[in-house]
Order: structure tokens, then C-alpha cells, then sequence
């Protein structure tokens, strides 16, 4: 039987009980040793009982979790799947007393069937208890089978270390004879870490006990309710799992005319689970940890040396680690960092300007101010704007050199919403500079250059360190002027931040290398509009090799575009679609928006699909480009678009749809030569196939003549119109050091073939073709020869040189040979576009013995890349892609 005890000095004796008390002589309370009953709408979670499972292989068990996590009805739930008695204890605020908690203890195994032995002493004093009763409990509990299954709940409620270490002594010395579950809101006094390392620690915290989004909706549908999946994904978020969170919102659903629309909109404030957040979290705190947390729940983060400057307190930190530590909803975020539960932080928002009115502005504008000086932008600007202080919110991303992220896609949509609340009562350089770039990160000219000027002019007037404001002022001027067409101001842009740039702190200049990249490539972007070719390919090349990651992700793509552009209008389209892939390719790994300019290199793969015949392809490309674009007014941008689209209505036969999109729909400050070209050489060709020769010979005269692209255009329409000669001196007058590309040679070639056709010159023309098919099969250009017209076709139809056409501009060749132009007599020798050169020679007298690479290297004592280099020149000049290709045309032209 189970004796009381009383302490006569050192000695305690047995005295028999006349019935269950605890050492106040207070009948002991049975409900404290009743397992929680579960609700009806209780729902099981098969994966916490399975991990509960291992607690029958190890001494201790805890789960650990904030109040509402649902750890009672868990352990509740899995003891009920047991076939074995449970001892449990519910803990309460008494306990703090050693004796009268292991009374109840000992009571507790008692009222389930298991009690100890006659032996083991209650204690009879309240506060303290020997280690004699101690060790006795131990030494009864060892070897029994089945052991005891003793369950304390809320066992956070023991503050006292003696208990703990009392519990952990019997444990220890318990052996196999005790398993204990600790149900508890806090990390227990308990030297966890050996039961880790030994294995024989079975643990549930909060993460694992927060609501999953699948066991949720099974929650909700045991109240009646049926979400869509995105709205429990969302409630889920929100409640971060939480369990009494989402039983307190399906509750007060269940009352609502709408309750998909209030668990999508509840007010956490409002509502019950307010009541239960501020009782069992709030209220349960001293009030000076009360008064912290109303503090911090303006910030979405916070470390202890912040949360000091908002209390004016020095031991912020071992309150933040105890709140942590008790699970009261702060959350780590590490590195020293924390974070309030979702909705605890809503609540008491409202509960901080309930008690204290218009402290949450103050502590935003404390906030602001202590992250600004440690160089946490994005959260000072948002505390700042918070508190309405748009000048210091404006100064804060002037001074760090951010006003660039406008431009950059990165935090453009969040800055545009965040100064979208700036009031006109906010005045200086900042605020204006600030309205400038949303304006002229959105195309709108006319505010965004007037705030720029109000800008200029503050700057001017400004007595300060205006360094970090005048750079922004470059930056601003540079898009300023790509958006008017204006080169010279682009150029005195870049001139301003030169200067401006020395007086900048080089960390600051490292932090944003943006800022530089927008520079330059507002600065190329206006030099090709110039027409300007290579001092743009030099300002843009240097902005698409920027470092900085995402940071400069989008002018890298608007630079390798514009790269593009030029190496189109240089007539290298290989080229040009390489880099246009390249910056497609760029920016889609990092998935943004993109703001003004974007969209250049869809419309150079455009040009280049016109080029090559692909004209469907071509028109979804500049439809692609359109949706990218809608609003924007750049001037290359509009250019680019008007080269497409007027070079696909014109590949259509839609001559009036030519002439009217060849006309860039922007008004710019300086006109643009190659975009002026554009439209005279669309014009001319309309009045050429219309009939006016006299008009189309006038607009030909006006076309640069630098520029070989134009130039060979030129050629092109005369010859068509019939001036031969005039067609010829203007080939020839174009220098040799221009170097075009093969857009532009295989037109020059197609032209001379025709006038040698015309001249009744057969050899010459059949010779031309097929130097114009070599240089054109690698590019894939068939627009050249589609627009040659009919004098071609009996030249394509020769097998030499139907054979270079096959496969990519003409059907594959047949089997047997072609008939020549006039249908009979035997095919004309296959043609050598250029003769090989001796070296070469010997290289192809080697692919005919079945040598290998190395072996010729060997024989011809060259390097290995040398042969590798000639082999690819006879490859060209015979037009084939193999070597078996290379040995049989090489014996149809009898070079072997």
C-alpha cells in the first residue's frame, strides 16, 4: 500500500493514508489525471502517431510545439491506439513545489493500475523531497514489464530546475523500466543532447506538428467546408499550419454567409483567434516583454540590437531567445534574426495602436533610421514610406545609388508601388529625381523630363554632398535622351557621371553595378541610332560584359540586342541571331519583367526569319515583340520593328503595308541615317515595282553612301530599273576595307550574275550564282534569290550549282543529272568557286588516301589544327560539309 510521510528532522516515517491526499492534506485531483477527450472534429494525423510509435523504444519522448500546435490531442490520440495502460499528468503551476509534484506523480500511476510498491514513501512535504524517495522510485521502477508509460503535459508549467533535474535522475537510474513523454510549450531542463547522441530521444517540434495543406483541407472538411486547393495553400500560409489557428477559422466560418471569402479575407484582429493569441501568448508575459513584442510587430524581421533602439533596452536578446525558447510565436530566422507567427503579428499591430496612438509611425521612422545606417535598404525605404516620411525615404535610395533598380526588373514593380504613396508635399532633389525615373521607367516622357528638370534645378541650389544625386541625374539624363533620340545629350550624360563618378565611395559603386550598365547601354543605344556603328558596339559591348548577376541581367539583354541589331545592319544575320538567342537566353533565366527597350532581339529574329523565307515565323516574332513592348517609345526599339515589318510586307508583295510601317512611329530629336535608309529603300522599291522609275531613281540618290547595305540596295533597284552601269559603279565604289557580311555579299554577287546575264555573259553569271549560294547555304538566305526574280532560275537549275542549292533553298537533287538551261546536251563541268591553294591541295590528296587528321599533320609535318584549319577552307571553297563530299567533288572537277 502507498504510506504518507512524515519528516521527524533527518528521518521521514511511513504512516498509513486514510486516503488519497497530497501533502497539503488536499484530496488530489482526479481530472488531472484524465486523458484530454478528442473533439468530433478531431482529425487523426497517421504520420505524427507513426513517429509517436518510437516512443516506446526510448526513455524520453518530447513534443514540443506553441500553444494551439496541438501536441495534447496528438499524444491523446496515439495513447488511445495503445493496448497498455497510460499513466497521465497534467501539470499545473503547483508543481513548482518538488513534493507535491511527484504526489502527484506517484498518484498518478496509482490511478491507472500501476502503482509502486509499498516501499516507495509519498512526500509528505511539499516543497522538498529526498533523494532517498528518489532512488526508491527508481530502484522499483527497473525491470518492469510492460515499463510504465507516464505522460506529463503541459509540463512547461515546471519552472523549477530541482524537478527537472529530480525527473532526469530517476529517469536515468530507471533504466528500461520508464518511458516518459514530456508535453511541453518550451525546451525542458533536460540534457537532450546525450539522449540524441545515444538515440534514446524521440522528439516532435513545431514544424513537424504545423498542418500540412493536405491535412488541412481533411480539417476543414470535417466542419463542412470544401476549399479549392490554391485557397488552402493560401490559408495554410497564412496560419504557417498552425493548428488552433485553422480549428478557431473553420469555426468561425461555419457562422459565415461566405465562408471560402472569410477564410480568404479574416481579419486575425477581429476574431477569435485574436482572443486566444492575446490569453495565451500576450497576457501570459511580464508586461515589459508585452510591451517589446507590441513594439516589434511593425517589423517583419528584427535582431536584438533593433529591437534595443525600439525599447530602449539592453537585454533584448535573452528575452528574444526566452520567447523563442517558450515557443510564444517568435520565430528564428538564424544569424540572429527573428521573426513573429503571421497572425500573432497582425494582432498585435492592432493591438499597439488600440494601446499606444501613433507610436507604430515613431517606431517605423526608429526602424528606418537604424537599418538605413547598417545599409539594409529595401526594409528602411518600406519602414520609411511606413511612416510617411517621403524625404528621408526619397534621400535613402538617391544617396545608396539605387534609383537604377527602376530599370532593372528586380525590385521595379515593388519601388513603382512603394513611392506610388509619395504625395506632392514631398519637395527637393530626391522626391523629384524619384518621380523622374517611375515616369521614365514607364515611358512617360512628358512628367518624367519635367521632374527631372525640377530636379536639375534643386541640385544646382543644393549646398550639400549632392555626389550620389548627380550620378542619378546622369543616369535619368542618359534615358532621358535614348528615349528622345538626342546623341548629344546621351554623350553629356555620360560625360556629367564621369566627372560625378571619383566622388562616389567605391563600395557604393561595388554594390550597384547597374548604375553603369544602364549608362552604357542608354549611351550605345543612342549611338546606333546615330548610325554610329562601332563607337555603339563599344559602349554596348562593355555593358553586356557586366558583372553583377541579376542585377544587370536586363541591360546585359538590351545591349547583346542591340549588338544584335548591328551585326543585322552589317549583314552578318548568324551573327546577329547568335546574340539575340544569347540575350533571350539571358533574361529568361532569371524570369522578370521587362521595362522599356526590351523586345529588340525578337525583332532581329524577325528580320533574319524575313531573310531566310520563314515569314510566319517572322510575324509571331514581332507579335511576341509588340506584347513585350506595348508602351514603349524607344527609338531603336521602333526602328528595329519598322526593318521587320516593312521587309515582310514587302516579302509578301504587300508594297503600300511596306511603305507604311518603314516609318518608325516616334518623334526623336535627330533623325537616324540607317532608319531614314530604311524608309527611302521601302519607297523606291514601291515606286520601282509601281512603275515610277524617275521617283524611285530620286530616292535612291538621297541614301548614304557609306553604308554597304544601302549601298548594295541601291545597286539592286537600278539594276532593276534598268541602269546596269549605274547598278556596277556603285558596287565598286564600295571600299574594300568595309568588310560587309554575307547578307549584304551574296545580294552584291546576285546583282553582278544578273548584269553579266544580261550582257549574254553565261560562264561569269553561273559563276556569281554560285559564289552567291556558298556564301548564302551557310546563312540559309533565301530572300536574296526569291527576290533575284525569273532571270535566275535556269542558273539554279544547272546540276553544279543546283546541287550548292539543295536541301535548304531548292528541293534535294535527283539521282540522275539535271538538263542544262536549254533542257539538253550534256551538264556543264562542276563549278570551283575559288581555286584551293597548294597546301590544300596536298591536304585533299591525303582525305583521298583515307588518311586521318593526324596522319596528314604527320605527313605534311603541320600541326594538328593547322590541317584542321585548311580542311575547313576546302570544305568552303567545294561546298561540302564531309570529307567523302570533299574526294567526290574534288574528282568531278578533276583536281584529283
Amino acid at each position: 500500500m502507498v504510506v504518507s510521510t512524515v519528516a521527524t528532522g533527518d528521518r521521514t516515517i511511513g504512516v498509513p493514508a486514510e486516503g488519497p491526499v497530497d501533502p497539503f492534506g488536499d484530496p488530489f485531483l482526479r481530472t488531472r489525471f484524465a486523458v484530454p477527450s478528442r473533439p468530433a472534429t478531431f482529425l487523426p494525423r497517421r504520420r505524427l502517431t507513426r513517429h509517436l510509435g518510437q516512443a516506446l523504444r526510448t526513455p524520453l519522448t518530447m513534443v514540443n510545439g506553441s500553444a494551439g500546435a496541438g501536441k495534447t490531442l496528438l499524444v491523446a490520440d496515439w495513447t488511445a491506439t495503445l493496448d497498455r495502460p497510460v499513466t497521465w499528468l497534467t501539470v499545473e503551476a503547483e508543481e513548482q513545489r518538488p513534493g507535491m509534484f511527484w504526489a502527484y506523480f506517484l498518484q498518478a500511476l496509482n490511478a491507472v493500475g500501476t502503482p509502486l510498491s509499498d516501499r516507495v514513501h509519498v512526500p509528505a512535504d511539499p516543497s522538498r523531497v529526498s533523494r532517498k524517495v528518489l532512488s526508491e522510485i527508481a530502484e522499483d521502477l527497473v525491470g518492469r514489464d510492460p515499463a510504465p508509460l507516464v505522460v506529463l503535459d503541459e509540463f512547461d508549467r515546471v519552472s523549477a530546475s530541482r524537478i527537472a533535474e529530480q525527473l532526469e535522475f530517476v529517469l536515468q537510474h530507471a533504466g528500461s523500466g520508464l518511458h516518459l513523454v514530456l508535453v511541453t510549450r518550451n525546451e525542458p531542463m533536460f540534457s537532450l543532447h546525450r539522449y540524441r547522441a545515444a538515440g534514446a530521444l524521440t522528439e516532435i517540434r513545431d514544424a513537424e506538428l504545423a498542418f500540412t495543406p493536405e491535412e488541412a483541407a481533411a480539417l476543414l472538411e470535417l466542419h463542412g467546408l470544401r476549399l479549392p486547393c490554391d485557397a488552402v495553400h493560401a490559408l495554410v500560409e497564412r496560419t504557417r499550419g498552425w493548428a488552433a489557428g485553422l480549428r478557431l477559422c473553420a469555426l468561425a466560418a461555419q457562422e459565415s454567409p461566405d465562408p471560402q471569402a472569410y477564410l480568404k479575407e479574416f481579419e486575425a484582429d477581429r476574431s477569435t483567434v485574436a482572443d486566444f493569441l492575446l490569453a495565451e501568448v500576450l497576457r501570459r508575459q511580464p508586461r515589459e516583454t508585452q510591451d517589446l513584442l507590441l513594439r516589434v510587430s511593425v517589423l517583419d524581421r528584427f535582431c536584438p540590437d533593433l529591437v534595443n533602439g525600439l525599447t530602449h533596452r539592453t537585454d533584448a536578446g535573452r528575452i528574444l531567445a526566452e520567447l523563442h525558447r517558450d515557443n510564444a510565436f517568435v520565430e528564428q530566422l538564424g544569424q540572429g534574426w527573428y521573426h513573429l507567427h503571421p497572425l500573432f503579428g497582425e494582432i498585435l499591430q492592432t493591438h499597439l495602436r488600440v494601446r499606444s496612438p501613433g507610436l507604430e509611425a515613431d517606431l517605423h521612422r526608429s526602424a528606418a533610421q537604424w537599418l538605413r545606417r547598417r545599409g539594409t535598404l529595401p526594409e528602411a525605404l518600406a519602414h520609411g514610406a511606413a511612416a510617411d516620411d517621403w524625404d528621408f525615404t526619397a534621400s535613402a535610395l538617391v544617396d545608396d545609388l539605387a534609383i537604377g533598380q527602376f530599370f532593372t526588373g528586380l525590385r521595379s514593380d515593388e519601388l513603382n508601388e512603394l513611392f506610388s504613396h509619395m504625395g506632392p508635399e514631398a519637395v527637393g532633389p530626391a522626391p523629384e529625381l524619384v518621380r523622374a525615373a517611375r515616369d521614365l521607367a514607364q515611358s512617360d516622357l512628358d512628367r518624367g523630363m519635367a521632374h527631372l528638370h525640377h530636379a536639375e534645378a534643386g541640385l544646382a541650389g543644393d549646398a550639400g554632398d549632392p555626389a550620389a544625386a548627380q550620378l542619378s541625374w546622369a543616369l535619368l539624363e542618359a534615358v532621358a535622351a535614348r528615349l528622345t533620340g538626342s546623341p548629344a545629350r546621351a554623350e553629356q550624360a555620360a560625360e556629367a557621371a564621369d566627372e560625378v563618378r571619383p566622388e562616389i565611395p567605391a563600395h557604393l559603386l561595388d554594390k550597384h553595378p547597374e548604375l553603369p550598365a544602364l549608362l552604357l547601354t542608354h549611351l550605345g543605344s543612342t549611338r546606333l541610332w546615330a548610325g554610329r556603328y562601332e563607337d555603339a558596339r563599344a559602349a554596348l559591348t562593355e555593358a553586356a560584359e557586366s558583372p553583377g548577376g541579376a542585377q544587370t541581367v536586363l541591360p546585359r539583354e538590351e545591349s547583346m540586342g542591340h549588338l544584335a541589331l548591328i551585326d543585322y545592319l552589317n549583314g552578318w544575320p548568324g551573327r546577329a541571331e547568335h546574340k539575340a538567342l544569347a540575350a533571350m537566353t539571358e533574361t529568361e533565366r532569371f524570369s522578370l519583367r521587362r521595362p522599356s527597350g526590351s523586345g529588340i532581339e525578337r525583332l532581329v529574329l524577325a528580320a533574319v526569319a524575313v531573310d531566310r523565307n520563314e515569314l510566319g515565323r517572322a510575324q509571331s516574332l514581332i507579335d511576341e515583340a509588340d506584347e513585350l513592348a506595348l508602351d514603349i517609345q524607344d527609338p531603336v526599339q521602333a526602328a528595329g520593328r519598322a526593318l521587320a515589318t516593312a521587309r515582310l510586307q514587302l516579302a509578301r508583295g504587300n508594297t503600300r503595308a511596306a511603305v507604311e510601317s518603314a516609318t518608325p512611329a516616334v518623334s526623336t530629336a535627330v533623325a537616324s541615317p540607317w532608319a531614314e535608309g530604311l524608309e527611302q529603300v521601302v519607297a523606291s522599291a514601291v515606286h520601282l515595282a509601281e512603275g515610277r522609275t524617275g521617283t524611285a531613281a530620286e530616292l535612291l540618290r538621297q541614301l548614304p553612301d557609306d553604308r554597304p547595305a544601302w549601298v548594295v540596295e541601291a545597286a539592286r533597284l537600278r539594276l532593276a530599273a534598268g541602269q546596269t552601269d549605274a547598278a556596277l559603279e556603285l558596287l565598286d565604289s564600295l571600299p574594300a576595307e568595309s568588310r560587309p557580311g554575307p547578307a549584304v555579299t551574296v545580294r552584291a554577287a546576285l546583282v553582278r550574275a544578273q548584269a553579266a546575264a544580261e550582257r549574254g555573259d553565261t560562264e561569269t553569271a553561273r559563276r556569281l550564282v554560285a559564289q552567291a549560294l556558298l556564301g548564302a547555304r551557310r546563312e540559309r538566305l533565301r530572300r536574296p534569290f526569291i527576290d533575284a526574280g525569273r532571270w535566275i532560275r535556269p542558273y539554279l537549275a544547272v546540276a553544279p550549282v543546283r546541287t550548292l542549292a539543295a536541301g535548304w533553298l531548292l528541293p534535294a537533287a535527283a539521282p540522275t543529272a539535271a538538263a542544262g538551261p536549254t533542257g539538253a546536251g550534256p551538264p556543264p563541268a562542276p563549278v570551283l568557286v575559288q581555286e584551293l591553294s597548294e597546301r590544300e591541295r596536298d591536304v585533299l590528296r591525303g582525305l583521298a588516301q583515307m588518311m586521318s587528321t593526324q596522319e596528314i599533320a604527320a605527313d605534311l609535318y603541320l600541326s594538328v589544327n593547322t590541317v584542321k584549319t585548311h580542311l575547313k577552307s576546302l570544305y568552303r571553297k567545294l561546298a561540302v560539309n564531309r570529307r567523302s563530299e570533299a574526294v567526290r567533288r574534288a574528282r568531278d572537277l578533276r583536281l584529283l
